[in-house]
């Protein structure tokens, strides 16, 4: 079986699950007549999408562009550390506890700090997102720099190869995997940050969306929301996840 088929029949099986999921979801509201703030019918929330699309779309837009401007500050951030820590090997006695340290504590804890600092606006999204993507990156690509065989690096040497030199050629090649993996499994988590902290404060975007209809109790727009969210998360994770096999082609 080719890469092309089996990742052909993994979106088969995929949207069948989906379908089946959606089948049964509705099927157990409208059987069981539950109300709309226990669990709403599959059809009822696709018919508030509709009704409220230009709000989710917007909300939706704000809250992307708030996890890719963080997502790409992070996995610089991430991918920075690593490599100054593999360069200056001394550091990593300092660094990586202090980074463990930081990241001991869930993200969202720091959002009343972040949003005190930088405001309610987009700018406090993207430094939440960029705290929690940084992380998550660092880790894999220390982790891929760190299987370097030690044997090439003494080979490389024996030819005269200097520390950039082994870093560009073998070290970074070597960690390309684990390195794109940790940048599409953060993806996921840069949307979660976003909307979260959206929650706690903003002017916009799909947590602002969910807060609003909360306070309203408007539940079926909060699945509304969810369920926006998840595609958009969906989609991000996708591209990201398209571009490591295009990147990856030999895998």
């Amino acid at each position: 079986m080719t890469p092309g088929t089996s990742s052909s029949l993994a979106v088969q099986r995929g949207l069948l699950g989906g379908l089946i999921l959606i089948l049964a979801w509705e099927g157990l509201a409208r059987g069981l007549a539950l109300p709309s703030y226990v669990l709403p019918a599959v059809s009822e929330i696709i018919w508030s999408i509709w009704t409220s699309r230009s709000l989710l779309a917007e909300a939706a837009t704000y809250t992307l562009a708030e996890a890719v401007i963080g997502y790409v500050l992070g996995c610089l951030i991430g991918i920075g550390l690593a490599v100054f820590i593999t360069m200056i090997p001394v550091t990593r006695m300092v660094l990586l506890p202090l980074a463990t340290a930081v990241n001991s504590v869930p993200v969202v804890a720091y959002s009343p700090l972040i949003l005190l600092w930088f405001g309610m606006g987009i700018a406090s999204k993207i430094v939440m997102v960029a705290m929690a993507v940084s992380f998550t990156v660092f880790l894999s690509t220390l982790a891929g720099l760190d299987r370097v065989d030690r044997r090439s690096v003494d080979l490389m040497r024996s030819f005269g190869a200097g520390r950039v030199g082994i870093l560009w050629r073998l070290r970074l090649p070597t960690a390309l995997p684990l390195m794109l993996s940790g940048m599409r499994v953060a993806t996921v988590r840069s949307v979660i940050v976003a909307i979260v902290t959206e929650m706690l404060g903003a002017y916009g975007g799909i947590g602002w969306v969910i807060f609003q209809a909360v306070l309203k109790i408007d539940f079926v727009q909060v699945w509304s929301a969810i369920f926006v969210a998840s595609a958009a998360s969906l989609l991000f994770f996708g591209l990201v996840g398209l571009a490591e096999r295009k990147i990856l082609f030999w895998k």
